[in-house]
């Protein structure tokens, strides 16, 4: 799938609007104006790659509206040579993102179908990032600790296993809360048993599962 002068277009028009929305890390936006979002979306829903909204992908998961990326990675704080784990790949979509931004990235997607989509759909654009098959509950720890850990899916209260994975001063984000609504949240690493907790917003994700899908 190419990215066209007509694409390009419409990212500068996104980017415009996620300004306009109070999104400020130019960095970030740098980013997500040089990802192609459209390459990561269903066919389906193509013509709407540059609307600010999420979209359904497979395995009854979703792409996270643009400016909900741009919130989690703008609270991530991400600079070059970040060690960042993300937990649910998705798309690929927010992995990409991290990459585009220098970062050194290690994703983990519990769905086999999208695992596979994902790694295909990142190497085709030359992203180099770390994607596993697995359980994103348990976290990654042979490859930590993380500058920043960012979960992309709903959860009733940040994971202890994930919480030791990062470095002191490092930062988790993540939607908290029920089904029905979360609080965008900012957890930093103060020292070897402290943590600071932050809210930044409502927001609506669809539920962190434990285990794996093979099919």
């Amino acid at each position: 799938m190419t990215d066209d002068f007509e694409a390009r277009g419409k990212r500068k028009k996104l980017i415009s609007e996620l300004r306009k929305k109070g999104i400020g890390d130019e960095e970030v936006l740098r980013a997500m104006d040089a990802v192609p979002r459209h390459v990561f979306m269903d066919n389906a829903f193509l013509n709407h790659a540059y609307v600010d909204k999420a979209f359904p992908i497979s395995s009854g998961q979703t792409i996270s509206q643009p400016y909900t990326v741009a919130v989690q990675t703008s609270l991530l704080e991400v600079k070059r040579r970040s060690r960042i784990l993300e937990v649910g790949t998705g798309s690929g979509y927010q992995a990409a993102i991290l990459a585009e931004m220098g970062a050194k990235v290690y994703t983990i997607e519990r769905y086999r179908e999208l695992f596979l989509k994902a790694q295909k759909t990142l190497a085709s654009l030359g992203y180099s990032v770390d994607s596993f098959f697995g359980d994103g509950y348990a976290g990654k720890p042979q490859y930590g600790p993380y500058d920043g850990i960012i979960i992309t899916a709903a959860i009733k209260e940040v994971p202890e296993e994930l919480l030791k994975q990062l470095k002191t001063g490092g930062r988790l984000v993540a939607p908290v809360g029920d089904s029905s609504s979360q609080r965008m949240t900012l957890v930093r690493r103060t020292g070897e048993d402290s943590y600071e907790y932050s809210s930044h917003g409502r927001y609506l994700f669809v539920p962190m599962l434990p285990g794996i899908v093979k099919e």
